[in-house]
């Protein structure tokens, strides 16, 4: 048996993740619940939206043909026939030559059809001296502009809101129905971990990877589940994992990605699993099995170092993860940068290197992934494509920020 897993390029993990997320499972949940949630089917208006014409700015109500000409030197006279209540609409009729006072969302008079603001109009008696012309529709938002009653709006939060319905329209029996949060376990591994609470010895780690990686989790819209520091030991690794395989959506192994085959992720994933185990530092990651057939459970193995660790997640984990939730994975948003120094890298190896952002200028932050101050002390991370030889200083580059 070799001792060695398989490397594979950081594309070909990514499409391992991406095909390890399941499909998006819906669960009934009431609108305060729907933060970070996608909405697990279109929604549709009960109501016209808005079922009246309103004012978006304080101001007068007006017909815009009263207005035309209207000028500093030469306003438009208007007879001001009342004031709108927030709330109440008017009980009579504007005509030719008539305005009203109408607050920000106040309904419309009948008879109108533009809002002049208040800041271009001024008092004269029982008048409104208008000095600027309105166009039709100036300043107002109409009848079901927004929404029509019956109309289906998209699968976002702020239109589920609106709408009002409160429930897909296929399932009317809840208050709402969102893709339910996938449950993500998290597994430590390695005799040399020890509790964050806890001083560590000669030989010994803090497990800082475990709310590294949770903090990512929860930043994706799933929930972690931490199932604590597993030793090196099979049985006890296997017990672990099964717990969790029968808890969660998908596994994340902290220190189950070494290429050493007596790894612990490794060499239960070949058994029981499907998933991929990048490489410990930022580079590409390893395939310890393909991913045909049903699987008792789904995982990544990730390096052990935080700084590392950060790195796959950010480039690999979540296409997973939004895969699970529903969300659409976009390329992360990225900061231009002026590369301080030179960049070397090997052609046909993707590469991840940390580095610091000060006005605009990209110091890359050279050091082992082992080490905790890379991460501490940087602001984002600069990919360098696998077909690539590195980047010259003074290069303008793209940096994924932290």
């Amino acid at each position: 048996m070799s001792l060695f897993l398989s490397v594979v390029p950081v594309k070909r993990a990514i499409e391992v993740a991406k095909s390890l997320a399941t499909a998006p499972k819906s669960e009934c949940i009431s609108l305060n619940e729907a933060q970070d949630r996608v909405l697990a089917g279109d929604m549709a208006s009960d109501i016209d939206i808005p079922g009246f014409t309103r004012s978006v700015m304080d101001g007068y109500a007006v017909r815009a043909a009263d207005t035309a000409g209207a000028g500093e030197s030469a306003p438009a006279i208007l007879a001001l026939k009342g004031r709108v209540l927030m709330g109440n609409s008017a009980d009579y009729t504007i005509q030719p030559g008539e305005c009203a006072y109408v607050p920000t969302g106040g309904i419309l008079p009948e008879g109108t059809d533009a809002v002049v603001m208040a800041e271009n109009t001024e008092p004269f008696g029982d008048s409104i001296l208008i000095k600027k012309p309105a166009a039709d529709g100036e300043n107002v938002i109409r009848y079901n502009e927004d929404f029509k009653k019956g109309e289906i709006s998209p699968q976002k939060r702020p239109a589920a809101l609106g709408t009002g319905s409160r429930r897909p329209r296929r399932d009317r029996a809840c208050g709402g129905a969102g893709h339910k949060k996938p449950r993500i376990g998290i597994l430590s591994t390695g005799n040399e971990l020890v509790p964050v609470s806890q001083v560590p010895a000669t030989g010994q780690v803090r497990d800082v990877n475990s709310f590294v990686i949770a903090a990512f989790v929860r930043d994706h819209g799933c929930v972690p589940v931490s199932y604590g520091i597993v030793r090196d030991d099979r049985e006890a690794f296997g017990a672990a994992l099964a717990t969790a395989a029968r808890e969660c959506d998908a596994i994340l192994i902290s220190g189950g990605s070494s290429k050493d085959d007596r790894d612990m992720t490794a060499v239960r994933d070949r058994r029981d699993g499907e998933g991929i185990c990048p490489r410990r530092g930022d580079r590409a990651g390893q395939s310890p099995r393909s991913s045909a057939g049903s699987a008792p459970y789904r995982l990544i193995g990730l390096p052990g170092h935080p700084a590392a660790t950060f790195v796959v997640l950010v480039a690999i984990v979540r296409h997973l993860l939004d895969g699970m939730t529903g969300n659409a994975a976009p390329d992360p948003v990225t900061i231009p940068a002026t590369l301080a120094m030179n960049v070397p890298s090997t052609k046909g190896r993707e590469d991840f290197l940390r580095v610091s952002l000060k006005d605009g200028i990209a110091t890359p932050l050279f050091g082992k992934s082992g080490l905790l101050n890379t991460l501490a002390n940087s602001d984002g991370v600069l990919r360098v494509p696998a077909e690539s030889e590195g980047f010259e200083k003074g290069s303008r580059v793209e940096i994924i920020p932290w």
